[in-house]
């Protein structure tokens, strides 16, 4: 009987070490992710402001005949130099924290579930729900900081502000004041709850998720989908030989092109998303289905894809070196685990 206690004892201690190891694992794909999402978005950076201003044109009467992003990025440097193509990046870095974090920390828990639970389901909707679930969560941080960064990328300097809006935004044209000049992520925190409350933090929450939730599982989607023909391609090719591609590689190239084919796919909902979140109290638009109509109806095909250069230029390398980021992480950073087995102990490492 005493051997038995012990035994049983050994298994009980076995199965409490695997459940705090898995969470330690969970825990890890969090902090790798915000890690990961903080590092591409502060590279990028400059390239999504290029872009947030092209898709804000039409918001701003004066800035409609600058139609391409040589002419964008001559004027950001005349004006602001440098410092104009940083402008938002607290928050913009603050909100990728946030969404890198849940994003793979919720992927990877959620997809192990899905695969326990639902093992019928295929494979590429179970890394679809996944994605999709990851970026809605993480959202609720996401959004304000993203209103925050777009109107202060929009901005550039004082003096530009100042006169865009004694010129282009007067009362007489859209009936009330948009919104003062920020100095920084606090000052326009603090603005907008105290101008427009919750809402405008919130402004574009909606088309923020009908945008990045198909972003997001079609990212995770193709990402998958890339690599299992990579893995595919390689056993063809090369059946007889033990070839071995470095994950941080895989990551860096494929994570590109999932990133970059997304983004395309979905810059018209990123056209809306943006002009909802930039217009402020003007309300050129009234909602999501009043933006897409306006939109449609005065600029066409282009107007909803307008910026998709940028945008597939900002997320390519940004998914690339996010993925790269997560993919060495993983790869570098093994956790050790004690199995406990008929007395006898042994080391195996989660990957």
């Amino acid at each position: 009987m005493a051997i038995n206690r012990s035994t049983s004892n050994h298994y009980a201690e076995s199965n409490n070490l695997t459940i705090s190891t898995h969470k330690f694992f969970v825990w890890r794909e969090f902090l790798w992710g915000a890690i990961a999402g903080a590092f591409g978005e502060g590279m990028m950076h400059p390239v999504d402001t290029i872009k947030t201003r092209i898709q804000s044109q039409a918001i701003f009467d004066k800035c409609k005949n600058q139609g391409n992003a040589m002419h964008l990025i001559r004027g950001i440097w005349g004006r602001d130099g440098l410092g104009g193509f940083y402008r938002g990046i607290a928050p913009g870095v603050m909100g990728s924290l946030a969404t890198g974090a849940t994003y793979f920390g919720v992927i990877e828990s959620t997809k192990k579930w899905i695969e326990e639970s639902h093992p019928s389901l295929d494979g590429h909707l179970t890394h679809f729900i996944a994605g999709a679930l990851g970026d809605t969560l993480g959202s609720f941080i996401y959004v304000p900081c993203e209103v925050m960064k777009q109107r202060m990328q929009v901005q550039g300097s004082r003096n530009y502000w100042n006169s865009l809006m004694v010129q282009d935004v007067s009362p007489a044209k859209h009936g009330r004041h948009m919104y003062g000049y920020y100095s920084g992520m606090f000052h326009a925190g603090c603005s907008i709850w105290k101008e427009q409350g919750l809402k405008g933090l919130y402004a574009g929450y909606w088309s923020t998720l009908v945008r990045d939730v198909p972003f997001a599982g079609l990212m995770v989607t193709f990402y998958e989908a890339f690599k299992n023909m990579t893995h595919y391609g390689k056993q063809k090719l090369f059946p007889n030989t033990k070839l071995h591609t470095n994950s941080t590689f895989e990551g860096l190239i494929l994570g590109g092109l999932a990133g970059g084919l997304s983004a395309f796919l979905t810059t018209p909902l990123d056209v809306v998303k943006t002009r909802l979140q930039v217009q402020g109290m003007a309300s050129r638009y009234t909602g999501w289905s009043d933006a897409v109509s306006k939109i449609w109806l005065a600029e066409g095909v282009r107007g909803m894809f307008r910026g998709s250069i940028p945008r597939i230029v900002w997320y390519m390398p940004a998914s690339a070196l996010t993925f790269m980021a997560v993919e060495f992480l993983r790869e570098h950073h093994k956790v050790t685990s004690i199995s406990i087995d008929k007395k006898e102990s042994s080391f195996q490492e989660i990957s």
